[in-house]
């Protein structure tokens, strides 16, 4: 059973709200969301867990100040006035954010609470889309599609790296040893030929998505207001 550590007198460091949310990130960053728990939490940071609800109200309140806290960490550039800059900028610091934090994508948009940094969040995407020209249905519809790729992108990259430590000559070897060449040759074409000799680049695949859904939405964006 595991025992709470015991700090030295004097060297308690006081408990706030920032800390619990910021011990509460780091425990879901490196044992899953499911790990995350008030005892656990508590163990964490050396108090008991009922200590933890003078800083946060319940667990639901936990959860929405750590997808606040996470989502701070994405870049709102203010230094361009080319909303597909911006919004590539955007993209790629999300892109970026969520596979430090990969458990946070999933409750960025189903948390019934906002914390200022979601809803400056929020409010920066579409500002920055409706004062490029996009009507408010389309700025909509761009904002979902950008961040249905940016979360499929992240959950499609963990599960690639569920392996392990695996190498991918010897995960190309592996599979190329159970795939008959004779039946699937594109499949063997695409192991050998790129796999195994140029390796995976992810930020080139993320980026050339990205790329085509900013100028799929440039054309929809000159078609309505042309």
């Amino acid at each position: 059973m595991p025992t709470r550590p015991t700090p030295s007198p004097g060297s308690r460091v006081p408990l706030s709200r920032e800390r619990v949310l910021r011990a509460a990130v780091l425990l879901a960053d490196e044992d899953g969301l499911e790990s995350l728990t008030m005892r656990e939490l508590g163990l964490r940071l050396g108090v008991e867990a009922m200590s933890l609800y003078n800083h946060v109200a319940r667990k639901d309140d936990l959860l929405d100040g750590m997808v606040d806290l996470v989502v701070s960490e994405i870049e709102l550039p203010a230094d361009t006035g080319d909303w597909k800059e911006a919004m590539r900028r955007r993209a790629i610091s999300a892109q970026s954010v969520f596979s430090r934090h990969p458990w946070a994508s999933a409750l960025v948009d189903s948390r019934e609470s906002s914390g200022p940094a979601r809803l400056r969040y929020f409010d920066w995407v579409i500002g920055t889309l409706r004062r490029a020209g996009f009507t408010l249905e389309l700025a909509v519809r761009a904002f979902s599609l950008l961040d249905s790729y940016v979360y499929g992108f992240g959950r499609q990259q963990l599960n690639m790296s569920a392996g392990g430590d695996i190498e991918p000559e010897e995960m190309g070897a592996a599979f190329l040893r159970a795939i008959p060449a004779d039946e699937y040759p594109y499949l063997r074409e695409l192991v050998v030929e790129y796999a195994m000799k140029a390796g995976y680049d992810e930020r080139a695949d993320f980026d050339f998505g990205l790329d085509l859904i900013l100028d799929g939405l440039e054309r929809l964006l000159d078609r309505a207001t042309s």
